[in-house]
């Protein structure tokens, strides 16, 4: 176990980053098709192809999913995703042809500091068809944390955001991952201190080991906003090796929303477009019965509330004026 979604088989993570641009992209890529569905929480959303992966609709499996930054101008990521699948053969099959299917979900990194000319009227091409692939040509175990991939220009209310993972073994048996590009409007931290909301289910010190503080006070408890309209949201995927269908993958991604609640406040604001895919690759079989399924569930919302927190305690600051400070430049001391 490497504590990364890359425990549950079936599936690896590619990732690539623009560090003038400030901005990246994730690639989670199956091994084969793999059934998936997805719950939008937030109440400004960024998405590309995701109302297919509502159980009712037709197509049942995904090749690939994508977190991107970028804003609107990032789910272009896909289509380098695509075309680089469609070279290995891989898609839906439409009358001799073969179509990709890659769900995306875009985060809002345009005001971090990075060189965004394309997004003020510029002549250059933004770069996220082209991160895309490169992410997908990436495509490994191994997931580099912190100021990386979909998470490198993130940030929160009061600290360098991040790209987080971790994973569990439920009491199934089954492993259970998670993904997760923290640009929330709010904090993952306790008022101004380093001790994490997500602190009751961190393992082995993960994310520093802080525990709780001695008390929460009123004025912890206060809400610590970043920005305005459309600059933040979370995005994150959520997978497991057992076999679900889609509306138990449905459920799935709705449960694995309360860590996103555990981890960040506030969470699903008017003003995040808090999203989660959820993956199920089929390798350990079906869950016995629906309690085995609400294992499923309650492990997924542990294990992406301690990814939030590890993307944010792994983050590095990015080196422009007025960067938000990382969690290590506060408080590692």
């Amino acid at each position: 176990m490497r504590n990364l979604i890359t425990d549950v088989r079936g599936l690896l993570i590619g990732q690539a980053h623009d560090p003038v641009a400030a901005t990246g992209v994730s690639v989670a890529l199956f091994e084969r098709p793999t059934v998936a569905s997805i719950a939008i929480l937030g109440g400004a959303p960024g998405t590309r192809d995701t109302a297919l992966l509502e159980p009712e609709m037709t197509v049942e499996h995904v090749d690939a999913i994508v977190l991107s930054g970028g804003s609107a101008w990032g789910v272009s990521a896909a289509d380098g995703v695509m075309a680089a699948l469609a070279e290995r053969g891989r898609g839906f099959p439409v009358g001799g042809l073969r179509i990709p299917i890659v769900p995306q979900a875009i985060l809002f990194d345009l005001l971090n500091g990075g060189d965004k000319s394309w997004a003020k009227g510029g002549s250059a091409e933004p770069p996220y068809r082209a991160l895309g692939r490169a992410a997908v040509e990436a495509a490994a175990l191994d997931v580099a944390l912190g100021t990386a991939g979909a998470g490198y220009g993130a940030t929160t209310a009061t600290l360098k955001g991040g790209l987080g993972s971790a994973s569990a073994r439920a009491a199934t048996g089954q492993i259970v991952g998670a993904l997760v590009a923290v640009n929330a409007v709010g904090s993952a931290t306790i008022g101004d201190g380093p001790h994490f909301w997500a602190a009751p289910y961190e393992r082995d010190a993960e994310f520093g080991g802080r525990g709780w503080p001695a008390a929460i006070t009123p004025g912890d408890l206060g809400l610590r906003f970043k920005g305005g309209t459309g600059q933040n949201t979370t995005i994150a995927i959520v997978a497991t090796d057992a076999a679900l269908t889609k509306a138990q993958a449905k459920r799935l991604a709705l449960a694995a929303h309360d860590g996103l609640a555990r981890a960040l406040r506030p969470a699903h604001a008017p003003l995040d477009g808090d999203i989660v895919f959820a993956a199920a690759t089929g390798h350990s079989g079906a869950p016995s019965d629906a309690f085995a399924l609400a294992e499923l569930c309650s492990t997924a919302a542990d294990v992406l509330a301690r990814a939030v927190a590890r993307g944010v305690h792994a983050a590095a600051a990015l080196p422009f004026p007025n960067a938000k400070p990382s969690w290590r430049d506060r408080f590692a001391s």
